[in-house]
């Protein structure tokens, strides 16, 4: 039996991989390693369908080593044992990892003397944040990239080169794909190009061929095959992030019935997941402090969606949207992080006065640890005036209120009261002594 499409036009060496420039281009790390031999474990994050597997089949073919595939969900210890004896006799293998963050404890301590050793080169896959989801035992010892999605002008060279390849791909069918049909194709998936290859496949090997031997793929035909229908708004070929774009910002400009276009845009094409993450995201990052309910309001929605599932969910989100849009807006709470972040970047925040210093070991006190804190809840309105921030940075302001919603607005007046206080305790500092 012929193994599907996506898994023939897996690339061979680093050249043919779709994508990725910015860890296979020229000069780039992952073509480096290749180019030098120089390989070291990795794993490589995204999600599904954007390349994981391909640059690992790359990397193998570019560089002449044993390749082989597990997965960490449902390959045994057994099957990893059999990798390790391989590589004992022949040398290096490439073991491609597939779900990596479900590898079991049993398992990782099998690996990891042989990733010490170099014998096995790793190359793990998954679709989770391996900084959350991975051990630390296995990313001490691994390097991690993350792929970037995949846009539409590397979905389309990937499926016409498909197409064209007459060894691996559908050269042989003589295929005729119209414009509009390909447009479908390449955003259908979320960028996902194995299912676009798979149901480019399935299109083609179900199409009768005409009289000339052609294969002829139009708009229903790709339409039935990833079963999709094309949304008749999109006539100009708007990207999947154009529609997520406008759908963010329609919300954040206070319009409801184009956010709502935008959110129907969305469903039809089957981007539930994508549509409660901007939802979240607009919640917290456009109308955050100005009605914080209204953000925790859009998170139950979006739990409430994920469970029901679609056609249903599309009420839930619409309820949501509907309230982000009409209510007052305000990023300060995100302006205010990124100026924090600016500072821990720039090399500004390496200090801590030393009287917040942790004081719960034994000889902290000689080192002047926690020595002269203050305990607020000793004050009079659990409030007393010392110094938080590090010397370098005494009088900075990171968060500025914004007096859009009634909630900030009290949260400015206690700013202010706060504020009253210090300059009181300035004056008359015997008043705020315990």
């Amino acid at each position: 039996m012929q193994k599907p499409l996506a898994y023939r036009m897996r690339p061979t060496n680093i050249d043919e991989v779709v994508g990725q420039q910015h860890l296979v281009g020229p000069h780039k790390i992952i073509r480096r390693m290749v180019e030098a031999k120089m390989l070291s474990s990795m794993i490589l994050y995204g999600p599904p369908g954007i390349g994981k597997t391909s640059i690992a089949s790359a990397i193998a073919g570019s560089t002449k080593y044993a390749f082989r595939m597990l997965n960490a969900a449902t390959d045994s210890k057994k099957d990893l044992q059999i990798v390790a004896a391989e590589a004992k006799m022949s040398g290096t293998v490439v073991l491609m990892l597939d779900e990596i963050h479900r590898l079991d404890k049993t398992k990782q301590d099998f690996l990891l003397p042989l990733l010490e050793s170099g014998s096995i080169i790793l190359i793990g896959a998954t679709t989770e944040n391996p900084y959350i989801n991975i051990s630390p035992a296995i990313r001490s010892r691994v390097q991690i990239f993350e792929l970037k999605p995949l846009d539409s002008d590397d979905l389309k060279h990937a499926v016409k080169r498909a197409l064209n390849d007459d060894q691996n791909g559908l050269g042989k069918y003589n295929v005729k794909l119209d414009e509009n049909a390909l447009d479908l194709l390449v955003s259908s998936t979320n960028g996902d190009l194995r299912s676009i290859l798979n149901g480019l496949e399935l299109s083609v090997m179900s199409t009768k061929a005409a009289e000339d031997g052609s294969v002829h793929i139009d708009l229903q035909s790709i339409e039935e095959s990833v079963q999709r229908k094309a949304i008749s708004s999109d006539k100009d070929g708007d990207s999947h992030y154009d529609v997520m774009s406008a759908f963010q910002k329609s919300i954040r400009g206070s319009d409801p019935d184009a956010a709502l276009l935008y959110l129907a845009r969305l469903l039809e094409a089957g981007d539930l997941t994508f549509a409660i993450r901007r939802l979240m995201v607009c919640a917290y990052e456009d109308v955050g402090l100005a009605n914080p309910q209204a953000c925790a309001r859009a998170v139950q929605a979006a739990q409430v969606a994920q469970m029901v599932g679609l056609p249903e969910a599309r009420i839930p989100l619409a309820d949501a949207v509907i309230d982000l849009c009409l209510c007052p807006k305000s990023n300060s709470g995100m302006v205010a992080i990124d100026s924090a972040l600016d500072d821990v970047r720039n090399g500004k925040a390496n200090s801590i006065p030393d009287d917040l210093k942790d004081a719960h070991y034994s000889g902290a006190k000689k080192l002047g640890h926690g020595v002269g804190y203050k305990f607020p809840h000793d004050y009079p309105n659990a409030w007393v005036d010392q110094q938080y921030l590090p010397n370098n940075l005494i009088n900075k302001k990171y968060y500025q209120p914004n007096n859009t919603g009634k909630y900030e607005q009290a949260l400015n007046l206690r700013i202010q009261q706060i504020h009253e206080w210090k300059m009181n305790s300035k004056r008359s500092p015997n008043n705020y002594d315990n």
